[in-house]
């Protein structure tokens, strides 16, 4: 998959895949969506603070930031994640998907990243209450969840498949940033798009990786990141929460 600028026309050579059942894409479509109200878009993830620093300067400042931290963030470590836990579900192992839940939460190494998933995970969890999912009591149970936890459950009774449930769930991800550069730096609405078009071609070169990484190998070392995370927790101004 690959990216050809032609002056202000970017043109996306995409390869070949099985298209998904209408079922399953409509699913995937609605739990990628910045409709599912689990305030997603209330979260910078400490992209706020390094554009008010300085440290991220245009629309190819935030393509590289936002690259780098799902090449050596959400690939290495959240995706990971995410994929056991939607395999112990499958297999009707609660303890072992709520196991990897709080091995995540301890990876969160800022308060705000941690209180970003544990408020995300709450209301997803809501969510499925509210439209009528039934929980397994240990989930229902859990005094906390985190986000990937409480949507890999709902990808497993929605029956998405592992290579798509993924997929959505980095798009949204990706998604998410993109706008908050948007707001922050700020970009128009085009580059924006443009950038959606260049990030998401790298979802599909990490995908294997993810799929194949073992839970003992996910690695969350990101120590930049988790700093502007810190810093941004005590930001003078802020248009995202903390």
């Amino acid at each position: 998959m690959g990216i050809v600028s032609k002056g202000s026309v970017v043109e996306h050579e995409f390869t070949t895949c099985k298209p998904a059942s209408a079922g399953v894409l409509l699913r995937l479509l609605q739990l990628a969506s910045p409709a599912l109200p689990v305030g997603a878009y209330s979260y910078s993830q400490g992209l706020e603070w390094v554009v008010e620093r300085g440290q991220v300067v245009g629309a190819s400042g935030v393509c590289q930031w936002i690259g780098d931290v799902l090449r050596d963030g959400m690939a290495r470590c959240e995706a990971v994640y995410l994929v056991h836990m939607l395999r112990a579900w499958r297999s009707g192992d609660a303890a072992s998907a709520l196991h990897h839940d709080e091995s995540f939460a301890a990876s969160r190494d800022t308060v705000e990243l941690r209180a970003e998933t544990l408020q995300m995970g709450f209301s997803m969890r809501q969510l499925l209450k509210q439209i009528g999912v039934p929980l397994p009591e240990a989930l229902d149970q859990a005094t906390q969840v985190t986000f990937p936890c409480a949507w890999s459950y709902l990808a497993h009774h929605w029956q998405l498949p592992e290579e798509e449930a993924v997929t959505g769930y980095l798009w949204s991800w990706l998604e998410n940033q993109v706008m908050a550069a948007v707001k922050c730096v700020p970009l128009g609405q085009s580059e924006g798009q443009r950038l959606l078009i260049e990030l998401s071609g790298q979802i599909g070169r990490h995908l294997d990786d993810i799929l194949s990484t073992s839970i003992e190998d996910a690695v969350n070392a990101m120590p930049g990141y988790a700093l502007a995370s810190c810093l941004h927790e005590t930001q003078y101004t802020r248009l995202f929460r903390s």
